[in-house]
């Protein structure tokens, strides 16, 4: 690891359930959590939820969660659930996967 590289504190898997596919959800996601310093993917999943991976500061992804439960201008989320996950300490972006 990188001098200088911060060590992700918690990671968590999220699932966005809602109208969020085809609103620019992974996108919006990608750029709020990589201003919030945090790493890891987004995409789409086939029964129309979005699944997030995100590790990094306790109140960071705090905060990712909370913008998660409204989505950008177009989203209409229903539902979000989260669980804990493994670090990755491979991830050092945050990256919008197809």
């Amino acid at each position: 690891m990188a001098i200088g590289t911060v060590v992700p504190q918690r990671a968590l898997q999220i699932w966005v359930a809602g109208k969020v596919q085809g609103v620019y959800f992974r996108v919006s996601a990608a750029k709020q959590a990589r201003k919030l310093g945090l790493s890891g993917w987004v995409k789409n999943l086939s029964d129309s939820r979005v699944e997030l991976f995100a590790q990094g500061d306790d109140a960071d992804l705090d905060e990712l969660i909370a913008w998660c439960k409204k989505g950008p201008v177009l989203a209409k989320v229903s539902g979000v659930t989260q669980k804990l996950a493994e670090i990755d300490y491979e991830i050092v972006d945050f990256e919008v996967l197809r």
